[in-house]
C-alpha cells in the first residue's frame, strides 16, 4: 500500500484537520488560534486527508468531535513537523533495533501513524494517510506560530453526511487534494521506501 502525503495545499500553507467539542472549536474561531480549553500539554493529532477525518469523526457526528475545523498551517510548520517524526511502528532501517525505536519515540515531539485511507463510505482504498500526533514544544509551536487560519467547516460536513445518506454524492463538494512533494530526506523519516 503506497504511502504518500495527499493534501490541499498551496506555496505558502497546507491544510489539515482536528475534530473538536464545541467549546474548543467556539473559542478557536472565536480567537484565530485555540484558546483556554485546548490542552497544550496533551498530544493532538492533525489530518490532512479530508476523508480520514471524516472516517474518524463520523461526519461530525461522534461524542466530542461534533465540530470540524480545516487548519491552515505554513508550509515551513509542516516541513518542520515532518523533521521531528518517529513512527508509531518500528521500522529497521531507520532505526536498527527495537530499542532505539523505543527510545526515540520515548522523546519524540511528533508521532507519525499510517493508516489506510478512506474513500467517500469510509472504505479503505489502495493507499495509506498520515496523521501527525504532536506534543510538547511542536503544540505550542503549532497553536502560536504555524497556524495562520483556523475554518469552522461543521456546516459543510453536515451536509455532505445528509447527501451522503441519501445517495446525492454528486452534490457534495469534496476538498481538492493532490500529492505533497516529500524530499528525499522527508521520504526517509516518514518510512517512505517508493
Amino acid at each position: 500500500m503506497e504511502k504518500k502525503i495527499y493534501a490541499s495545499f498551496d506555496a505558502q500553507t497546507i491544510r489539515v484537520y482536528q475534530a473538536y467539542n464545541h467549546t474548543i472549536a467556539d473559542e478557536a474561531i472565536k480567537l484565530g488560534h485555540f484558546g483556554p480549553h485546548f490542552k497544550m500539554e496533551r498530544m493532538t493529532w492533525i489530518k490532512p486527508s479530508f476523508l480520514w477525518m471524516m472516517y474518524r469523526a463520523g461526519w461530525a457526528s461522534k461524542e466530542g468531535q461534533e465540530r470540524i475545523l480545516a487548519i491552515d498551517l505554513s508550509i515551513e510548520g509542516f516541513r518542520e513537523i515532518l523533521q521531528g517524526v518517529v513512527l508509531s511502528t518500528y521500522n529497521k532501517e531507520i532505526y536498527q533495533t527495537d530499542e532505539n525505536w523505543r527510545e526515540k519515540g520515548k522523546q519524540a515531539l511528533v508521532r507519525c501513524q499510517w493508516d489506510p485511507d478512506k474513500d467517500i463510505y469510509s472504505q479503505p482504498m489502495e493507499r495509506k494517510a498520515i496523521q501527525l500526533g504532536l506534543r510538547g514544544e511542536m503544540v505550542e509551536k503549532y497553536v502560536h506560530q504555524w497556524t495562520t487560519k483556523i475554518t469552522d467547516i461543521t456546516a459543510e460536513v453536515r451536509e455532505a453526511k445528509k447527501l451522503l445518506g441519501t445517495g446525492d454524492i454528486g452534490k457534495i463538494d469534496l476538498p481538492t487534494e493532490t500529492e505533497f512533494p516529500l524530499t528525499a530526506a522527508e521520504k526517509k523519516i516518514l518510512g517512505i521506501t517508493k
